[in-house]
């Protein structure tokens, strides 16, 4: 039978090919002007920036990330082991918890732990009464600190490397690890010699999604006084006014954003490894006594501390300020976030269906090129996509209005730069690559003898799309669109710099009240984020409860 793109049916959805490769353009303009900066180089600002702030930035930076990068891989790894293949009181029930960090942002948690061990905070005042210390009589880690940015980042990051890990372990076969013990191994020798090697891409590409978040975060290091190039960035930009500096950052961004995807993507290809086909239910190793508490404490406290003192700490401050700041204000920046976000998921998916489409019915390595170049804006930083956006939508502007100033004498203003569709647009291109995952995903499963029984029938290829493949893939595209809208309610530092004047989402209104040491007053915004950003975790957490250790079985013995 012939493919699909072989078939005269496939030619007359040509008109997807030419749609695919624009929007791929359109989409990845921000990044290519970013990179383009290069080409041009500033050698005034870089001498500047070399000679003043640029050593700090990079080594922030980079501390940052190799903080961030151990802590996720340990705490993430060693979680995913324990609950998969080791049984003690309460595994199955931490299988779950462990994921619920996912629901906050970074920032949200930076400021609930500044509540909680800044000097005026319980811990500190506590620890006051009970031994009669003074102010400035002791002393106690600061919170607002590089090691603070990246315990705190650990703790939101962790389950991006908990998830992949888990699920390589859960595809390893037993067989493996009988031959490990039927070596003499332990169980932490399996552990440490075996299940870790074979699940290394999987981790590594855990931990390159964890600091890819980290360096996108800039509310953090932002409110902790941590000089990363994000901060700089905006910094730069807005509280300098220097443009054309804070595109040389982004540059330098988008270059620790590109190592990281090489480094991850040779950590996939250079490590190669195979285990037996014959799959049987995959054993837990059983832990008593001591073991049994040290296994409970270690996925116990990554749940503690990431989730449930922060969330404690936004309900007492919201008891406390709900009344007086659940507000005009405050439903304002609800509506502005909850519109946004609906906007901008309904795009996403939308434009991600198209690209993924094209890519199914022409399935040559220029659609394939353009479909993964349209969602490469994930990997790179919300401040670096809004410095790319800003560039060309303010020259667009500059020709429209220098036209119509000519053709008609008026003045058009700003009709793209500094209004929603700028930062709709970076919304977009910062997600894409979610819903466009899932589509790809969804539309695989669609069986292609499905697409020829429309063409017999007569039906186009945009008609099949509308009366085959949507019914079936309805609930991806429910499932892509609620991940695209709770990653944008979250979205920070974009919206920092393209929100129009005066237009505040929950996110700005947490950061504006935090950045005034407003920290309580902040408490019911942030946990309105909270609420939202669980909706995917519990959606996460119900299908990995059906994925059980022995899940791909059914291979026989």
């Amino acid at each position: 039978m012939p493919t699909l793109s072989r078939t005269g049916w496939a030619r007359r959805g040509g008109g997807w090919t030419v749609l695919a490769l624009l929007l791929a353009f359109v989409l990845a303009t921000p990044i290519v002007t970013i990179a383009a900066s290069f080409l041009f180089p500033a050698w005034e600002v870089w001498a500047h920036l070399l000679s003043t702030v640029m050593p700090t930035y990079l080594t922030n930076t980079l501390m940052l990330m190799l903080g961030v990068g151990v802590g996720v891989a340990v705490i993430g790894v060693g979680t995913a082991w324990l609950v998969t293949l080791c049984q003690f009181p309460g595994a199955r029930l931490f299988e779950i918890l462990l994921l619920l960090p996912l629901a906050f942002p970074a920032y949200v948690v930076a400021y609930a732990y500044t509540g909680v061990l800044d000097t005026p905070g319980p811990v500190q005042t506590l620890l006051r009464d009970v031994t009669g210390w003074s102010l400035g009589s002791y002393w106690f880690p600061h919170i607002r600190s590089l090691g603070g940015a990246i315990a705190v980042m650990v703790l939101v990051l962790y389950p991006y490397v908990y998830l992949l890990a888990r699920a390589a372990f859960l595809e390893q076969s037993v067989c493996v690890l009988e031959a490990g013990r039927s070596l003499g191994q332990t169980p932490f020798g399996c552990f440490r010699r075996l299940a870790v090697p074979l699940a290394r891409p999987a981790i590594a590409g855990g931990v390159a999604l964890a600091l890819m978040e980290t360096l996108n975060d800039f509310g953090t290091v932002q409110y902790f006084a941590v000089d990363t190039l994000t901060a700089g960035i905006y910094r730069t930009w807005l509280g300098m006014n220097e443009p054309a500096a804070a595109t040389q950052l982004a540059g330098v961004l988008l270059l620790f954003v590109t190592g990281l995807m090489a480094l991850e993507r040779k950590g996939r290809t250079g490590s190669t490894r195979h285990t037996s086909l014959r799959y049987r239910h995959l054993p837990r190793f059983p832990l008593t006594g001591g073991k049994a508490a040290l296994a409970m404490l270690a996925c116990a406290l990554p749940c503690l501390l990431g989730f449930l003192v922060p969330l404690a700490m936004l309900i007492a401050w919201s008891v406390e300020t709900a009344p007086a700041m659940v507000d005009r204000a405050f439903w304002q920046a609800a509506e502005h976030s909850l519109t946004l976000a609906a906007i901008a998921a309904m795009t996403a998916v939308a434009l991600a269906l198209t690209l993924a489409y094209a890519a199914r019915l022409h399935p040559t390595p220029l659609v394939r090129w353009a479909v993964r170049a349209a969602g490469l804006g994930y990997a790179v930083p919300g401040l670096v996509i809004a410095v790319g956006v800003v560039i060309p939508l303010a020259a667009l502007d500059t020709v429209v209005d220098a036209w119509f100033r000519a053709v008609f004498g008026v003045s058009t203003g700003l009709l793209l730069s500094g209004t929603l569709v700028a930062l709709l647009f970076a919304f977009v291109i910062r997600f894409l690559a979610i819903a466009l995952n899932a589509m790809e995903a969804a539309l695989g499963k669609v069986t292609p003898q499905m697409d020829f029984a429309a063409r017999s029938l007569g039906r186009s290829p945009g008609q099949t799309l509308w009366s085959v493949h949507l019914p079936i893939i309805r609930p991806s595209l429910l499932a892509a669109g609620l991940l695209v809208f709770v990653d944008v309610m979250k979205e920070l530092p974009a919206t920092m710099i393209l929100r129009p004047f005066n237009y505040d989402t929950l996110a700005v209104l947490v950061y504006a009240m935090a950045g005034d040491e407003r920290l309580a007053d902040a408490a019911p915004a942030s946990l309105a984020i909270v609420a939202v950003g669980l909706l995917p975790v519990i959606l996460l957490a119900r299908a990995l409860a059906r994925s059980r250790p022995g899940a791909l079985s059914g291979a026989g013995e």
